[in-house]
């Protein structure tokens, strides 16, 4: 018989009872819709979309799978009226009845709940109550199960019906039949939890009833032990093998579903293979999604839920996602009462309750709270009372052990939920059962309203309910001998003690690292030290030794030791006679430094040292050979020209700096034609080179000036030689041909300053003609010019070290100039020494003059 064909109970009146919806329309893997399948004699009306392909051809019956040899649908052995077509049509049929039969009992439990809410409410008895809610059903045009499911939400008000309520809240729009089936689920795959066995039956109830119709397709429920293992409680949809592999998952592998259970919020994976985190089921899965959330109740986790999808997850809509939250809590009440099955991997034993952890706190040398867990009235937790404290507490503001004991965590120690977030500490540690270890974390305690810190090494582990807290408060003398240690270390020191009565000697592990022997060996006594130094250092160990044993006074010595591995380090040690009451030698200690990279510092500064003084030797050399050679050809001063009616003076001022020796030169001259030859001149650049340079070219104008050329065709020749004969220097010039009876002066310049006339009390420079420097180009064109020089009038020719400043524009220092040589003294010596006086020149360059006066 069908589930349609069964007899209805009988109600009042004799009147048959209405039949419920046989079951969740979602909650059956073989329905795709969420509606249930028709009834048998509806098959001739609606064929069942399970039993055909999508192409409208039957499927292989249940337990058959069709391959590629067998015969095609729509041969004659499997139409309708043939006997296999006949007997897959039945199979089918049967197949649907048992699931239908299956859904109705899965949904009994929903609906008998909702009658007794509807018998307390209406005051009627359960026959009434079953009539009632048939006809509500009826009214509302939904089945029994979906109005059950709806009366328990109302009644119950817990979290299953919040998460209903946002589902519907955020699915107003949507079909009424989606929205309904998901309320319908979710209080099925309760009533599958709760009726479970164990947490097998758990994770097949939340895939079949919950998970698959959101398109997962496995489930793994962890069980997370003291230690911070994970146990998988139960699982469905992996296969037995990868199951049986992912059995026990030690402390401290990073899986998925230890992520889920540190982080509060848990992990939403899009695709799994992108994180590298190993996980079950990874291998059929690699680009799936998977979600793995804590499962936890009144502040404590005890497990993961992970959920595996086939393909990327995408972002789920917030409704989703309290859903899944949703079956996570339900998960912890089961996981609350797991015990792992015998055989499997155990944890550590636990303790049932906080006795034998108060037991074990009294017997620990330092400070230890046990902590039970404090709930608020919904079962949340919101602090941790001190159940007990071991002897060796004391109390940072004084108060007695037995004030402290029975006192919130928090009351007690308000500043634990401070900086140091001991508070959040401990509440992870019970929440997931990860121990936590802490060295030199901070503690602040109030006394008297002013905070008080100190520095402390923190253990907190969890056993069973009870949490233990011992911490270590680091006191002076263990913090100053590891500030001895470290500096050691970092020096490179290692001490040593030696008893001259006994012979033992005591090595710290610094020095056995310095000696390049290992901790094991037998340490090297004093008197054997000059077998292990180079030999050329043993007149100072000897020395050394003699001090500190015979005369019995602290010694110090340097030398090379040699290692058995064959390196060579340089070592410095000191050490100290310790006498008794009689004077007598009684103990050596000292200490041995390894000075290795000081002396091979101090070997390279030598080495540089003398580099340096070497280097700065030649520069020295160098400079004095360059001045030496600069002052054989331009001397500071020399012989006035003997030349009718023409006074000439020169004036020759050396950089101040040696290093700074330059290129200016000058030039006074009678040619055999009676003309004066009158230049100055500067040549690019500092030292020899630039030096060798100006005697080319002064040598060079000279030479060229007896041809009786004038002064642009000479700059001319000079650009050549300039250019072509001394490795391509460029200089300035300013050339003039004075002639004493015209009283006249042709001149050219190459990128110079002009001259500067003074004529009575006014100075003024010459006006510009063109010419470029020389040794720009191969080939220049100069012009000159001729000016007519009257009787007492004075012309300058100089050089740039006389007016460059560098804070100053060169127009501003012409001015100063002209200004200096308006003033004229009675003679042109004095005109010349005057100029050099105040000239504000701040280059330290070398400067040259050259000055005429018409007499």
């Amino acid at each position: 018989m069908s589930m349609s064909e069964q007899p209805r109970e009988p109600g009042r009146g004799g009147e048959p009872k209405r039949d419920p919806a046989p079951g969740p329309r979602s909650s059956l893997p073989s329905t795709t819709s969420g509606a249930l399948p028709p009834a048998p004699d509806d098959e001739s009306k609606t064929p069942d979309r399970e039993a055909v392909t999508p192409d409208g051809q039957p499927k292989p019956p249940e337990g058959r799978q069709a391959f590629p040899d067998d015969p095609p649908a729509d041969l004659e052995d499997l139409s309708p009226a043939s006997p296999v077509g006949r007997l897959a049509a039945t199979v089918e049929r049967l197949s649907r009845e048992v699931r239908a039969a299956q859904a109705e009992a899965e949904g009994r439990a929903l609906i008998e709940l909702a009658k007794g809410v509807l018998v307390e409410r209406l005051k009627c008895g359960p026959a009434q109550a079953a009539r009632q809610l048939a006809q509500l059903a009826e009214q509302a045009q939904v089945t029994v199960l979906e109005l059950a499911v709806d009366v328990i939400n109302q009644a119950a008000r817990d979290r299953m019906s919040e998460v209903t309520d946002a589902f519907l809240a955020a699915t107003r729009a949507a079909d009424e039949t989606e929205t309904d089936s998901a309320a319908v689920r979710l209080r099925a795959a309760e009533s599958g939890v709760l009726a479970a066995d164990d947490t097998q039956a758990v994770a097949d109830a939340l895939m079949e009833q919950a998970l698959r119709p959101l398109g997962a397709v496995a489930v793994a429920i962890w069980a997370a032990g003291a230690d911070g293992s994970l146990t998988l409680a139960g699982s469905a949809g992996f296969s037995p093998a990868e199951a049986a592999r992912w059995r026990y998952v030690p402390p401290d592998v990073v899986t998925v579903a230890r992520r889920g259970l540190i982080e509060r919020e848990g992990q939403w994976i899009t695709t799994l293979g992108a994180t590298g985190l190993p996980s079950i089921g990874l291998h059929h899965h690699p680009d799936g999604g998977r979600v793995a959330l804590p499962a936890g109740t009144g502040g404590r986790v005890h497990g993961v839920l992970e959920i595996a999808w086939p393909a990327p997850l995408a972002q789920q809509p917030p409704q989703i996602v309290r859903q899944v939250e949703a079956l996570a809590e339900l998960c912890a009440h089961t996981l609350e009462m797991y015990t792992p099955p015998q055989g499997a991997a155990q944890e550590p034993r636990v303790l049932p309750d906080a006795a034998e952890l108060m037991d074990l706190a009294d017997g620990l040398h330092d400070p230890a709270l046990v902590l039970v867990p404090h709930l608020d009235g919904d079962g949340h937790l919101v602090d941790f009372r001190i159940q007990h404290v071991n002897s060796r507490f004391l109390d940072p503001a004084g108060r007695p052990r037995a004030v402290v004991s029975g006192a919130l965590l928090l009351e007690a120690y308000p500043m634990a939920a401070g900086d140091s977030e001991l508070f959040q500490r401990v509440e992870r540690v019970y929440a997931t059962g990860e121990p936590f270890r802490a060295r030199r974390m901070n503690l602040t305690a109030l006394v008297d309203q002013v905070p008080l810190s100190a520095v402390a090494d923190i253990s907190i582990s969890r056993h069973g309910m009870s949490v233990l807290l011992i911490w270590r408060i680091e006191d002076e003398t263990a913090r100053l001998a590891s500030l001895l240690q470290h500096a050691q270390r970092l020096g490179r020191i290692g001490g040593f003690e030696e008893n001259v009565l006994t012979g033992e000697i005591t090595w710290n592990g610094q020095l056995f690292d310095l000696y390049g022997r290992p901790e094991t060996s037998t340490p090297v006594a004093l008197e054997e030290l000059p077998a292990h130094a180079h030999p050329d250092d043993g007149v100072s160990i000897r020395r050394f030794l003699r001090t500190l044993l015979h005369h019995q006074r602290p010694a110090a010595a340097a030398f090379r030791l040699q290692r058995p591995d064959g390196v060579t380090r340089h070592i410095r040690i000191v050490a100290e006679p310790v006498l008794d009451t009689d004077d007598r030698l009684l103990l050596i200690r000292g200490a041995y430094q390894d000075i290795s990279s000081q002396h091979w510092t101090e070997v390279a500064l030598a080495a540089t040292r003398d580099q340096l003084a070497h280097t700065e030797q030649q520069a020295t050399e160098r400079n004095r050979l360059t001045l030496q050679l600069q002052h054989a050809i331009m001397p500071p001063t020399q012989a006035p020209l003997q030349v009718s009616g023409l006074q000439v003076a020169v004036r020759y001022r050396p950089a101040e700096t040696e290093q700074l020796v330059g290129g200016d030169w000058y030039d006074t001259v009678v040619l055999p034609s009676r003309l004066v030859l009158l230049c100055v001149g500067d040549v690019a650049g500092h030292g020899i080179e630039a030096a060798t340079s100006m005697v080319v070219l002064r040598n060079a104008l000279r030479g060229l000036a007896v041809t009786g050329a004038g002064p642009a065709q000479l700059l001319s020749w000079l650009n050549i030689v300039a250019h072509h004969l001394t490795g391509a220097v460029t200089a300035t010039a300013v050339c003039g041909l004075y002639d004493p009876v015209r009283r006249t002066l042709r001149w050219a310049r190459a990128g110079h300053l002009p001259p500067v006339l003074v004529r009575d009390t006014e100075a003024a420079p010459l006006p510009l003609v063109k010419g470029l420097l020389l040794g720009a180009v191969p080939e220049a064109v100069y012009e000159e010019t001729e000016i007519q020089l009257a009787p007492e009038d004075t012309l300058l020719m100089y050089t740039d070290g006389l007016v460059e400043r560098r804070d100053r524009p060169v127009e501003e220092s012409l001015t100063h100039l002209l200004t200096t040589a308006r003033t004229a003294p009675s003679t042109l010596d004095q005109q010349l020494d005057r100029l050099l006086t105040y000239s504000r020149s701040d280059t330290d360059d070398d400067t040259c003059i050259v000055g005429i006066r018409v007499g």
